[in-house]
């Protein structure tokens, strides 16, 4: 296993989902019910899905498109979007 790979992706990931509305969104389900295992499980299982999802599309996108294209078009996008964002917060909204 590739630990540093694991270090990046786990930290990447839990800094990603912290405060994120799936986050949230478990919180107040936990909040709201007594089967907070329940809630605990379901989203755990929910977040590996989606992983696992991301992954087998990497794998098949990355058969088509050169891995190194892919990072920097992902890049690229994260900066856009992030202009975007700051674009759109100077009207106070």
């Amino acid at each position: 296993m590739d630990w540093k790979l694991f270090a990046t992706a786990f930290t990447t990931v839990f800094v990603a989902e912290l405060g994120d509305k799936t986050q949230l969104a478990a919180l107040g389900l936990a909040a709201g019910s007594r089967g907070r295992v329940t809630v605990f499980v379901a989203a755990s299982l929910a977040l590996v899905c989606t992983t696992a999802l991301a992954v087998v599309a990497a794998d098949a996108i990355t058969r088509v498109v050169n891995p190194l294209m892919l990072r920097r078009g992902a890049s690229v996008l994260f900066v856009v979007l992030g202009l975007w964002g700051l674009w759109q917060s100077r009207s106070g909204a």
